[in-house]
């Protein structure tokens, strides 16, 4: 399937193509894609979700984040841990999320995890952002075939991560989660976003 080509769209704006298509997609383009997150929970949300699109487009869980939000009690870490294996039953009948056991095992085995560096550490925010020296590293891409789809930091995060028992957190997932959570700024520089993102930290 070709992928839409970069355009003008809503007046003279210019958006990364990848984006283009899809109302939803182009939504969380223009609001989230790559503003600097730092709330715990939020942080963790998205690690889940980065790990369920594995294999996956990230189209196909925007359309189901809203389900994911009602079956995992709000990404509640603290429920999710205690999850039962009759409760991990009940997510695998679920058509409102991705019915992957493993992937749903993961996000309880994830919640264990967050809940522990919590504990020990006092914050997931800082933990995470030391990867690119707590502040966004902005890029200057011109074409997309110019991103990374991994780099030494994402490499480290995953490392990290892996080694305080978290799953689904390979170095490509770390990277698409950078991305989201604006740990980079990976807007083409002649999408209007780019510009916008370079002034926040």
């Amino acid at each position: 399937m070709s992928k839409p080509k970069n355009r003008p769209v809503d007046g003279n704006l210019t958006r990364c193509e990848w984006c283009l298509g899809h109302e939803l997609y182009v939504a969380y383009h223009d609001e989230e894609w790559g503003v600097p997150e730092h709330d715990d929970q939020k942080l963790f949300e998205k690690l889940i979700l980065d790990g369920a699109q594995a294999g996956l487009s990230w189209l196909t869980i925007l359309k189901k984040r809203e389900g994911y939000r009602r079956a995992f009690d709000g990404f509640d870490a603290g429920k999710i841990a205690r999850y039962s294996e009759r409760k991990i039953e009940s997510l695998l009948a679920d058509p409102g999320i991705v019915r992957n056991r493993l992937k749903v095992q993961a996000a309880v085995l994830n919640a264990r995890a967050y809940l522990k560096l919590r504990e020990e550490l006092g914050s997931f925010d800082r933990f995470l952002w030391q990867f690119v020296g707590g502040r966004p590293k902005q890029n200057v891409w011109r074409g997309l075939d110019q991103i990374p789809a991994r780099t030494p930091e994402s490499d480290a995060m995953s490392a990290a991560l892996q080694a305080r028992g978290f799953k689904f957190v390979g170095s490509t997932i770390c990277y698409a989660f950078m991305q989201a959570v604006g740990m980079v700024n990976d807007h083409r520089t002649d999408c209007f976003r780019h510009r916008k993102l370079t002034r926040l930290k």
